[in-house]
């Protein structure tokens, strides 16, 4: 079986009224949480594509320092997201249907905290090398890390809530997170 990797970004301190915050510290803390709230049609159908097992990123967004906080697994295959029928959830969508559903769901259940947070700003900074030659203080990544980290969705999209991730990306994340250094 190919085994997939996938980036999920939460809110650790929602700014938006209508959002609900959730850090790796309430992640760790429940242990296994559905994904609700996805109301974008193309992160929906990349949570259609997630089977049990597959490895996540799980990211802090829309905050102060964002980046890589911890790592989970899918431990539920994608089912309506049930929060888009109910008027009093922050997610609900008066258009979804019970009978159809337009938001589906995962479950993630938490692996592990980063041992160094990595932050968008560091991503950004490597991806934003004029070669693919790593910095000396991270250059455990190598030049194949640094085309890697060049091609997340991460850095060329941005703004999509669950992305896919290389396997050579998720390798140099891992690593990042293991032995920091910046």
């Amino acid at each position: 079986m190919v085994q997939n990797y996938w980036l999920m970004k939460a809110e650790p301190d929602s700014r938006v009224v209508k959002g609900k915050d959730f850090s790796i510290d309430d992640f760790e803390s429940v242990g296994s949480t559905p994904w609700e709230g996805v109301r974008n049609y193309e992160a929906r159908n990349l949570m259609k594509e997630m089977v049990l097992g597959d490895k996540i990123l799980f990211y802090h967004s829309n905050c102060k320092n964002p980046g890589i906080a911890g790592f989970a697994e899918v431990s539920k295959e994608a089912y309506p997201d049930y929060t888009a029928w109910d008027s009093a959830h922050p997610y609900f969508d008066e258009k979804s249907d019970k009978d159809n559903p337009r938001w589906l769901m995962v479950d993630a259940k938490f692996m592990s905290r980063a041992r160094h947070f990595v932050p968008l700003s560091l991503l950004r900074h490597l991806a934003d090398l004029p070669s693919a030659i790593p910095p000396e203080e991270v250059s455990y990544v190598g030049e194949d890390g640094i085309i890697a980290i060049k091609a997340m969705p991460l850095i060329t999209r941005g703004r999509l809530s669950v992305q896919r991730v290389s396997a050579k990306c998720w390798d140099v994340i891992h690593t990042m997170v293991d032995q920091g250094g910046w």
